[in-house]
């Protein structure tokens, strides 16, 4: 969040003014009265488009303050419950810039993407005037050195006044970036205020979870109360899960494998009006244990009609995630209530299909194909409910 990223900023003595974060009106109006009445109270949660959706406002006076702050919080936006605001004294601001560092995966570096012309408008300028947009690759092995450094400043067409000032700001921007192993970090707007200074007015930044062993102190940044219940179950099993708005839910081996079949289920859906309800990886192995905490997480969305376990034998074999499955559903008991739709392939995938077969589950259904499957598994989520059918 944005109080996160500045924290992150003041850490490598990027000039960022912090504030208070408060979660009750009447401390953000406390906050006000300190920071000295007039104050800007911005909405805290992990999106963009605060602004346009209400979520930022400015206060003349700490009653005032207390007013948004009972707007802005328990407000939606985007699909994000506001719990917390950061207030901060209105700034003087001359100008806004932009400014942004980012993993360019396809060119296999890093990038600075800055403009002049920053604020809420950036996207609209990045579409309609592109060229008013700098962007500067940087070669992983080199860096922002001061000369790179200064070739981004002359590249965004910084004023000649702030030169210095900018090129020491973009050097510990990417301090920030490499040192807390960020795959973004985005400054909107970057402001020149009315004393001739820049100063980070804003702040996002996406940290690498895959470096969270470099970064035990990292933690203290999840909001685990705005974290989706299934997500945070799936995480705390050790599993690759991402809630979807759909009805199809998704098992497979490899996260490769389950995004075709998202792929495959979303295609065979439009026929049924239906959608995929996750991505679930669990990995290479599927044991039962596995696969039961699976199944367990995705049967328990309320949304999934059916689920789909597309998963190709490899150094796990058929036959052992096809013991998974008939385990895992002997663990599941009552708990599985819903259709499975099984498609095996790869290593020993006959035996798989026999186990399968001679278990003869009520709710499973084998299906050879990936088309196949998942057409049939679309097809079972959009069936009515035997007590719908029943009705």
């Amino acid at each position: 969040m944005e109080y996160q990223a500045k924290q992150l900023f003041a850490k490598h003595d990027v000039p960022v003014t912090l504030g208070a974060v408060v979660e009750t009106a009447e401390d953000a109006c406390a906050a006000a009265e300190k920071l000295g009445g007039r104050v800007v109270v911005k909405a805290q949660v992990l999106t963009g488009g605060r602004g346009k959706a209400g979520g930022v406002k400015l206060a003349q006076d700490p009653q005032e303050a207390l007013a948004h702050a009972e707007q802005i919080l328990g407000m939606d936006i985007k699909g994000h419950t506001v719990r917390r605001v950061l207030v901060t004294p209105i700034a003087d601001i001359a100008e806004e810039y932009y400014f942004s560092f980012l993993v360019d995966r396809a060119a296999r570096q890093y990038l600075c993407i800055a403009s002049t012309a920053g604020g809420i408008e950036i996207e609209v300028v990045a579409h309609t005037t592109p060229e008013a947009v700098a962007k500067v690759a940087i070669d992983p092995l080199v860096g922002v050195d001061e000369a790179k450094a200064r070739e981004i400043v002359e590249t965004t067409g910084f004023p000649t006044q702030v030169t210095e000032e900018a090129v020491d700001i973009v050097r510990k921007l990417w301090q920030v970036f490499v040192e807390e192993d960020a795959t973004l970090v985005e400054v909107n707007p970057l402001g020149l205020l009315g004393d001739g200074h820049l100063e980070a007015l804003d702040g996002k930044m996406t940290l690498d979870g895959n470096a969270d062993f470099r970064h035990p102190e990292h933690a203290a940044f999840e909001d685990k109360a705005a974290a989706d219940p299934l997500e945070a179950a799936a995480k705390a099993r050790g599993l690759n899960y991402v809630k979807l708005d759909g009805e199809v839910g998704v098992i497979g081996n490899g996260a490769g494998l389950v995004m075709s079949t998202l792929d495959v289920v979303a295609y065979a859906g439009a026929a049924y009006g239906v959608k995929p309800a996750n991505f679930l990886d669990i990995g290479g192995g599927a044991s039962a244990e596995v696969m039961a905490d699976g199944l367990d997480i995705v049967l328990g969305d309320d949304q999934v009609k059916s689920v789909f376990v597309n998963v190709f034998g490899g150094i796990t074999a058929c036959d052992a995630v096809a013991n998974g499955i008939v385990s895992a559903l002997q663990i599941l008991g009552d708990a599985a209530t819903k259709p499975l739709v099984v498609r095996l392939d790869g290593n020993n995938v006959e035996e798989g299909r026999r186990i399968l077969a001679e278990a003869d589950h009520p709710l499973v259904t084998c299906v050879d194909t990936m088309d196949g499957a998942a057409d049939r598994a679309a097809q079972l989520a959009a069936a009515p409910a035997p007590q719908e059918q029943r009705a």
